[in-house]
């Protein structure tokens, strides 16, 4: 049922088409749309609770609950002016939510007459409450039209978190955005029928992307053995991601034509972060396989072990590159690689944005610590890349620790505590995706282990062989790939 519209609707309006706002937002998990939509939109926690509806991954702790219930705002739905809501990543870093989605809200519920309006988060010191135009006037609307709060100087950043807050109830179709992540919307809640997210098939209509972010710098000088030779790290990498894109761009050939189901990007980083194509690709961000297959920078003769009936024996053999061994960085300034890749997907999910696509993944692979920058912000760098979203889910992030000899490694851990406490290795298990169980029955390949236990897409002490395995899990070509 909608609610009575206030009587000066109007005049609130006039306040958002001066300032373009023609929608809100609001962030969730991706695992709470079936309960959204059985339930037919978004209810606050308090009436979550007195229906006994579930919420499988609350974005609130326990805190904010408290001060809801210190100001009154418990049966509120929060809704912000902003897609990248600080306390989304708040939420993420607390392990809260894993897949953030944000919901596109319709501006309509600003006019019902119960809704209130605060100037910054409503249960902050200071934070000016009401349900007047004259509260929603203190709203600081060239903050909330900021792209981030980082954009605003530290006095108004505040002010980017102003909140519009629904009494109760916002039914489904005020959420615009609903029906784009392939769970079908019914007509009545119990015929609900769910679509698991990462299931998309990889077709020339509907493909993906895969991001390769390698560490440049000098460490990549140290040398390791890979197919029985001796070399720098650097160049058994980039042989290794050479072969990985050349299974790509095979996979997608069928009956003589190349056929557009991936773009494919090679992000190089040091003291700067740069495209890693090589030859008449230089310079590039996403190329197509087809612009793959036509353009090699060279082929090499290599080494690789083949499996007989007298065993296993080394062979030369040709291989084409597409990049290039470099180990030339004086830095490893990963957020500078992780900026480049935002960048480049914000423009693919513009282009990708209406249509079915698998999730882009982003394979980064570095021997060490990243500099340059703080813990706190490659947190942030990352969470801003894995609230990404298509249709199907949200962009994958792998965090490759290799290291030159063989040592004892931690390969997609199920828990935190797999990892030593206090080291790199749990800084790259923070800053990586928690994977979808399809990809559960390779890992287990790897691992040794079985169940349905999500794991994270990181690795910490791999060798060369380890970081074969873990690029073919990265890079899902076994997806249906028919049209």
């Amino acid at each position: 049922m909608d609610k009575n519209k206030r009587s000066n609707w109007n005049d609130f309006k006039e306040i958002l088409d001066q300032h373009h706002i023609t929608r809100l937002y609001h962030f969730t998990d991706r695992d709470n749309l079936e309960s959204i939509i059985k339930n037919g939109g978004l209810y606050s926690w308090a009436d979550c609770d007195e229906k006994g509806i579930k919420i499988p991954k609350q974005g609130g702790g326990d805190t904010s609950r408290s001060l809801d219930r210190r100001d009154g705002l418990q049966h509120y739905v929060r809704v912000s002016f902003t897609r990248q809501h600080p306390m989304m990543y708040v939420a993420m870093n607390d392990g809260r939510i894993s897949n953030p989605v944000v919901l596109e809200i319709d501006p309509e519920v600003i006019y019902w007459d119960d809704t209130l309006f605060a100037d910054r988060n409503a249960t902050r010191n200071g934070a000016q409450k009401g349900g007047t135009l004259a509260d929603f006037k203190k709203i600081h609307f060239n903050a909330v039209t900021a792209r981030t709060h980082f954009d605003l100087d530290e006095t108004e950043q505040p002010f980017f978190q102003a909140e519009v807050m629904v009494n109760h109830f916002i039914p489904l179709k005020y959420i615009t955005n609903i029906g784009n992540f392939g769970i079908p919307i019914p007509s009545q809640p119990k015929m609900l029928q769910s679509k698991d997210a990462y299931t998309a098939q990889i077709t020339r209509a509907t493909p993906t992307a895969f991001l390769f972010l390698i560490d440049q710098s000098g460490s990549m000088r140290r040398t390791t053995t890979y197919n029985g030779e001796r070399m720098p790290m650097s160049e058994a990498v980039a042989r290794i991601v050479n072969h990985q894109i050349n299974n790509l761009v095979l996979h997608c050939i069928k009956t003589n034509e190349v056929r557009h189901y991936y773009d494919i990007a090679v992000i190089g980083y040091g003291s700067e972060a740069y495209s890693g194509w090589q030859g008449e690709l230089e310079g590039r961000d996403f190329v197509s396989p087809q612009e793959l297959k036509e353009h090699p920078f060279k082929t090499i003769t290599t080494r690789k072990e083949v499996r007989t009936r007298r065993g296993t024996v080394t062979k030369e053999v040709e291989s084409v590159q597409w990049i290039d061994a470099n180990d030339n960085g004086s830095w490893t300034h990963m957020h500078k690689a992780f900026g480049k890749a935002k960048e480049l997907l914000e423009k693919w999910m513009e282009q990708h944005h209406d249509k079915d696509c698998y999730p882009p993944t982003i394979i980064n692979i570095t021997d060490g610590l990243f500099n340059g920058t703080t813990k706190e912000n490659m947190l942030q760098l990352s969470n801003e890349l894995k609230s990404m979203f298509t249709n199907d889910g949200n962009v994958l992030l792998f965090n490759i620790h290799i290291v030159p000899n063989d040592q004892e490694s931690v390969v997609f851990p199920v828990d935190k505590s797999e990892v030593e406490s206090g080291s790199y290795g749990q800084t790259l298990y923070e800053m990586s995706s928690l994977l979808p169980t399809r990809y559960n029955e390779p890992i287990s390949d790897i691992r040794g282990d079985e169940g349905n236990k999500r794991h994270v897409a990181m690795a910490v002490n791999a060798d060369m062989s380890t970081l074969i395995q873990l690029m073919d899990i990265g890079t899902p070509t076994n997806i249906s790939q028919n049209k």
